[in-house]
């Protein structure tokens, strides 16, 4: 008999997982709900010394307990911050560990704190270490009902369910998130299954992606022991899909779901991000300088600039680098052609807390190029791809006169819930009421993710309130890396158009070259 030990997202207790532990009963299956200690939400408080440590052992004592049953497996889910006491939980206990779900939840590694993968902004700032100590090391209170949205997505959540969830909210103990996780390794041995929210942000395309970047870390996840399911819903699918939540659950409990073993990049097919560009063209001078790579056009005297800020996080072992994927190599030869020198960037957005070192390699690499003898300082283009659009912010806010057109293609134009705080610095559609006349050329994906198609949604809003200059040129029937992933006469028109109109703004003439 299959036993699964349930354990919940930060401010939360065993009471979360009424329904879908009621499904899991019925069908044949042992379910048992886990209040960590302190987290009923009846009032009864945490001790001082409660943290990750005091979650874990809680979590082996349901482990421990369950090896006495007549069970087959034991089958450990953390959803959200729970992953944390359930990976601390198997790893000590792997032989009694049949599978781990990560449910809408990361994978911490060892001497990671549950705090760096917290969504709420308000929790880090709450928590802002000083000396390695916390600052307050007193509990951290619930979101209050209108607050849960820092947290993930609330798609599906009905409101009853979501008074419930705020009434029955408990304080988390600072410890439990910001006490390192620490494992020997012996959990990496344990099957595992990734359940997806995708109205939270997170797919199976998106992972393959991941893994297409070549980071060491997440070469496990094509392991045939990993498996994944999505769930259309939010963050907190016990609440709005419970009967689509047990049957993944059973499902995972019995090996199955999709398997990355043929993912991009892991059988012979290249992932999205190393595949041609859409144009073929010809190669053209390219000097390196650092983290910086140069296009040359072939034209005497000073030229006009555009500089590319590409998207990630992408991870420090990623190799090729942004600069040699083929899409920013083809965008370099293009607007080198075409009769500007085009300089590509490697900034260094390895993870979600590093958008202010990434936005001083792209400020250090618009002083180089400025500063090069072949380029005309006062008149420079920044041109942002993906989640690289956080970056446009500092450049909206306060438009240098050389500045003479911010571009963004498929871009990501405000933090998503999901992802861990991120500071407030870096929020283009704020920026822009400040951004005066400067032109602003947006690419938009017709088949964008509803996330990220949201924040677009959100930033031309605010242009039309604040009357910003934005052009907005669409690909209809475009993917997020249209220029890799579509190569269509339809993402070859919005890519010519989109030049076109960063170089008219340069003072360039754009003529339409052959592709």
């Amino acid at each position: 008999m299959t036993v699964f030990i349930l354990v919940s997202e930060a401010h939360t207790g065993g009471w979360i997982w009424q329904d879908v532990a009621a499904r899991l009963r019925e069908s044949g299956a042992r379910a048992h709900p886990v209040t960590l200690t302190g987290m009923d939400g009846d009032g009864d408080a945490a001790g001082p010394g409660t943290d990750l440590e005091t979650h874990v052992r809680d979590v082996l004592r349901f482990v421990d307990e369950a090896g006495h049953d007549d069970a087959s497996g034991v089958v450990l889910v953390g959803h959200g911050y729970g992953i944390h006491p359930v990976l601390g939980a198997a790893d000590r206990r792997p032989a009694r560990i049949a599978r781990v779900v990560h449910l809408d939840a990361g994978i911490p590694g060892d001497g990671d704190q549950a705090l760096s993968l917290v969504p709420d902004p308000a929790v880090h700032e709450r928590l802002r270490h000083t000396q390695g100590r916390p600052a307050d090391d007193g509990p951290v209170a619930p979101p209050g009902q209108d607050g849960w949205q820092r947290w993930g997505s609330l798609d599906g959540v009905p409101e009853e369910a979501l008074a419930r969830l705020t009434r029955r909210a408990a304080p988390q103990p600072a410890g439990t998130l910001t006490q390192p996780l620490r494992l020997s390794g012996a959990a990496a041995e344990v099957p595992s299954t990734g359940i997806l929210c995708t109205a939270n942000g997170s797919d199976i395309a998106r992972v393959e992606a991941l893994v297409g970047f070549g980071d060491p870390r997440l070469r496990a996840l094509v392991d045939p022991r990993v498996t994944f399911f999505e769930l259309a819903t939010g963050h907190w699918p016990m609440l709005s899909v419970p009967g689509e939540l047990a049957d993944a659950l059973l499902r995972a409990s019995a090996g199955e779901g999709r398997r990355l073993g043929g993912a991009a990049g892991t059988a012979g097919e290249l992932p999205p991000h190393l595949r041609p560009f859409l144009m073929d063209l010809p190669e053209r001078p390219r000097e390196r300088h650092g983290r910086v790579d140069l296009h040359l056009p072939d034209a005497d005297g000073p030229r006009p600039a555009v500089v590319l800020v590409h998207g990630g996080p992408v991870p420090a072992g990623a190799r090729p680098t942004p600069r040699d994927w083929p899409s920013f190599t083809g965008y370099g030869r293009y607007l080198a052609g075409l009769g500007a020198v085009c300089a590509t960037v490697d900034h260094r957005l390895h993870g979600m807390a590093d958008f202010a070192r990434a936005a001083d390699d792209v400020a250090g690499a618009v002083d180089l190029v400025r500063a090069d003898p072949r380029v005309d300082g006062d008149r420079v283009a920044l041109w942002f791809f993906s989640v690289g659009g956080l970056l446009a912010a500092d450049w909206l806010a306060a438009p240098p006169a050389w500045l003479r057109c911010v571009a963004a293609s498929y871009p990501v134009l405000a933090p998503v819930p999901h992802w861990g705080a991120v500071e407030p610095r870096f929020r283009p559609a704020t920026a822009l009421r400040t951004a005066g006349p400067l032109p602003v050329v947006l690419t938009r994906a017709g088949r964008e993710a509803p996330d990220i198609a949201g924040t677009v949604a959100g930033f031309l809003a605010a242009a039309e309130e604040c009357g910003a200059r934005v052009e907005v040129v669409d690909v209809p029937h475009g993917r997020h890396g249209f220029e890799t992933l579509d190569p269509t006469e339809e993402s070859r028109a919005a890519v010519i158009r989109a030049a076109g109109s960063v170089l008219r703004h340069l003072g360039l003439p754009t003529p339409r070259p052959t592709p």
